[in-house]
């Protein structure tokens, strides 16, 4: 690979353009800055011996460029040839490219494996793009014509894209491009400007892409020819969906899954030049399946219109319907929790929270109590006149909350006009569910044995339905457009759902690329989940432990079946909700032994009850608090009824002396309470000892920093525990003032922030300062796009949905955490969460 020397009168100058160059090409190229001078202060000037000294850093059979900014540098260059040796010196060319577009395109051909003249060429022709876009034909003098491309035999394939990054394909996007083209050599690949009627552009040329000046909402179309001429524009359209490696500007919560890019419908040209019949949509929970269509005609109650004359009767009859439907949710999140896990259950928090919402209520209040209207009208018009309000909003993961809001409104109709609430769908054999779209309740009702994968006229990638199709391993592909509705029932489907493309009745083409398709992805599945036994270690040798967050016995075996080193996090809620009274302490026990038995040896971080907040259990006699999240809820509880706090304590310290178990506290805010908790720990040990039971010297102690207040103090309260795990879905949802289940505010609460962020690197600075492990265990923990941030700021552990741990431990696997520490250093000083994801999108690459 040629190496690449950066000189310039500036020191920071040639740092930034080093780390510029170093981001557009990946951190392979070989690049080795020389600015300032070898003073204190590194002052204004060039040096040669600095120069030299870069030379031989970066030196490579291959040849090395050296680029300058002006004047003294080029005079220096030239004498660091006199410094080296012959041999060396051959290998060297000064380039008279500009320093900062000629280092960025040097360094794309240079990671591609370009030789010398390609380089230079590349180098040379780089401020052509500026030109050109400033004054139109203008060409840097005695630039060579681009020599003429020569198109393989057989017809060509096209994709149509539609450019969604904020500032359009600039040199990141471009650069990215540039490399995934050129893993197809023999292909021939090009890009035009729909748009602007530009091109065409080779796609191996970062500065003919540039110019062909793809802004956001531009159609872009890259065709390709040759024998790779599929997987070519396939590995594209993957690109596409990641927005070219920028990131989303515009999305909700971390969801695992990356967005799909407007459009995006892989037209692949027939030889009579039409396009071939394959629907596109979005990605909503990956993955491939094939069958035939089966239609969901979606049928709401019909709302009578009528006034009543006793509105006081109608608004209890409203109540209790509300209480109806309250019962059938809470059954709906206990059976999704068992089959799908606690987080994805969660989504129903949600619909609980809108059956009490002012929002809500009140409106329809007036409507029956003022104007007489039925029950089930004032509330339909009260929902949809919120749910109006939430189509309005600019950001699409709120927009599609409007969806939730009538789903739960139609369950509350359908009890008021003595109907069942809407049932989950069902499918008589299997198939590939067609419907305009589906509500969670009906998403968690699925079966995967009998719903083959998902496709919707409607929905979106950041909806409730599709976390919970992701959560049952549904493949589901949405925004597909009305014409996916016209398919006629029992028509054979591809879908695609990794691309967002669903084929109808498939041609013999059609099905050999899905069967290589099919069997490409179980390859890389088995790779993935063969080595999910071996222990998560990045480039750089260090160790990563990959745990699991669990709620159940079932999620136990899962966790073992999927890789995980240990639980990170055992949510011990799963014992004391849906219930009267709250389980005893053998109870407690047996069911901790259960799981410690299912987990085989493996460690377990037992998080004690952590009750209230979203999570109310009846037999606490809590009371509704203003506001709960701030309220009486997990240690403080434990703290205000020591005795029973203490009967789960001794439960945890008799089942800890059979299996490895660690406790962990919830919601520490301040060191006395931490002290208080570990005293009442110690005072449970010594009551199970005095009753008879084995128990261990000592059992492991540790805090869930969620509160700001901890991560700000985490110096004090580190020496007093064992381990810290931070729980990011509550630090976010403090430390930004945005409840988490509010759909009004879901969007602020992001974990991506700058604050959150920098919170994190306090508390593993803090652990690792008195020999502390650090863990994650909230939702940031199992994103692809921040695991790398994660590694970069020195986290220990990461603990997650079962399913998430195999491909977390292959990433890791593929990280050098060294190289990764001053880049999420870096990001640490970023303004907005939207930076830090365009900052790190591609770290994991």
């Amino acid at each position: 690979m040629i190496g690449l020397v950066l000189v310039s009168h500036s020191a920071a100058l040639a740092d930034g353009v080093l780390e510029l160059a170093r981001e557009m090409a990946g951190p392979d190229v070989r690049l080795a800055a020389a600015g300032g001078l070898a003073l204190p202060g590194r002052p204004l000037g060039t040096d040669p011996a600095r120069v030299a000294e870069a030379i031989r850093q970066v030196d490579s059979p291959d040849g090395v460029v050296v680029l300058m900014d002006m004047g003294s540098a080029v005079l220096s260059a030239e004498m660091a040839l006199d410094l080296l040796p012959g041999d060396l010196r051959s290998r060297v060319a000064l380039c008279g490219a500009p320093l900062v577009e000629g280092a960025v395109a040097a360094a794309v051909q240079a990671r591609l494996g370009a030789d010398l003249a390609r380089v230079l060429a590349e180098a040379g022709g780089a401020l052509a793009t500026k030109a050109a876009h400033l004054q139109a034909g203008c060409q840097p003098p005695g630039e060579p014509p681009a020599a003429a491309l020569t198109p393989p035999p057989g017809p060509a394939q096209v994709l149509e894209l539609v450019v969604a990054n904020r500032l359009g394909l600039h040199a990141r996007p471009a650069a990215r491009l540039v490399r995934t083209a050129a893993g197809f050599p023999g292909t021939l690949i090009q890009v035009r400007n729909l748009t602007a009627g530009r091109g065409p552009a080779p796609a191996t040329s970062i500065n003919a892409i540039a110019m062909l000046g793809l802004s956001r909402g531009q159609t872009m179309a890259v065709e390709a020819r040759g024998a790779q001429a599929g997987p070519a524009l396939e590995a594209i359209r993957a690109l596409a969906r990641e927005r070219f490696g920028d990131g989303p500007d515009e999305e909700g919560p971390a969801l695992g899954v990356p967005a799909a890019a407007a459009g995006g419908a892989l037209l692949e040209r027939r030889p009579d030049g039409t396009p071939g019949a394959s629907l596109a949509g979005r990605c909503a929970a990956p993955g491939l399946a094939q069958g035939p269509a089966r239609h969901l005609q979606a049928q709401g109650p019909d709302i009578p219109q009528h006034a009543v004359a006793d509105p006081a009767a109608e608004w209890t009859r409203l109540a209790q319907a509300l209480d109806q439907v309250r019962e059938r949710i809470r059954a709906t999140l206990a059976g999704t929790a068992e089959r799908a896990g606690r987080d994805a259950a969660g989504l129903f928090d949600a619909h609980l929270l809108f059956l009490d919402d002012p929002a809500l209520r009140e409106p329809a209040r007036r409507l029956v109590r003022e104007e007489r209207l039925n029950a089930a009208a004032a509330w339909q018009r009260a929902s949809e006149a919120v749910a109006r309000d939430y189509r309005a909003l600019e950001d699409p993961y709120l927009r599609v909350r409007a969806d939730d809001v009538l789903a739960v409104a139609g369950q509350v109709a359908a009890r008021l006009l003595g109907q069942e609430a809407p049932a989950a769908p069902a499918l008589a054999a299997p198939g590939v569910l067609v419907a305009q779209d589906l509500t969670p309740a009906e998403t968690a009702g699925l079966d995967p044995a009998l719903v083959l994968a998902i496709c919707t006229a409607g929905g979106a990638p950041t909806s409730h339905s599709a976390i919970l199709a992701r959560a049952l391993g549904i493949p589901a592909v949405v925004g597909l457009g009305e014409a996916v509705l016209a398919i006629p029932e029992g028509t054979p489907l591809l879908v695609d759902a990794e691309l967002g493309r669903v084929t109808p009745d498939p041609g013999p083409a059609d099905q050999a690329g899905f069967r290589r398709r099919q069997e490409a992805l179980r390859l890389e599945t088995a790779a993935v989940l063969g080595a999910s036994g071996a222990p998560a270690v990045t480039r750089d040798g260090r160790r990563v432990e990959v745990g699991a967050n669990i709620g159940s016995l079932a999620e136990a075996r899962a966790a073992v079946a999927a890789g995980a080193e240990g639980v990170g996090l055992l949510r011990t809620e799963f014992l004391f909700t849906g219930r009267a009274r709250a389980p005893g302490e053998d109870e407690q026990y047996e069911e901790l032994c259960a799981l410690g038995e299912a987990l085989g040896g493996r460690a377990m971080v037992v998080r004690t009850l952590d009750a209230g907040g979203d999570k109310d259990l009846p037999f606490l006699g809590a009371g509704r608090d203003a506001n709960p999240f701030l309220g009486w809820r997990a240690i403080r509880i434990g703290l205000d009824r020591p005795e029973f706090f203490k009967t789960q304590l001794r439960a945890i310290v008799r089942a800890a002396a059979r299996f490895p178990m660690k406790v962990m506290f919830p919601m520490v805010a301040a060191l006395g309470e931490l002290r208080a908790a570990k005293a009442l720990l110690g005072a449970a040990r010594e009551e199970a000892a005095r009753a008879g039971w084995p128990v261990p010297d000592r059992v492991e102690t540790g805090i869930m920093v969620e509160v700001p207040a901890a991560a700000l103090r985490a110096h004090q309260l580190a020496p007093e525990v064992d381990f810290l795990s931070i729980g990011t879905n509550d630090l976010t949802q403090y430390t930004l003032a945005a409840e988490r289940g509010n759909p009004r505010v879901a969007a602020l609460a992001d974990p991506f922030h700058p604050a959150v962020l920098d919170l994190v690197h306090r508390v593993v600075q803090a652990g690792h300062a008195h020999g502390r492990w650090v863990g994650v265990c909230g939702e940031l923990g199992a994103d692809p796009l921040a695991i790398p941030l994660l590694v970069g700021l020195g986290v220990d552990e990461l603990s997650m949905a079962p399913a998430s741990i195999p491909r977390a431990k292959h990433q890791v696997r593929g990280l050098d955490g060294r190289a990764l520490r001053p880049r999420a250093l870096r990001a640490l000083r970023l303004e907005t969460p939207e930076q830090v994801r365009a900052a790190v999108a591609g770290w994991g690459a």
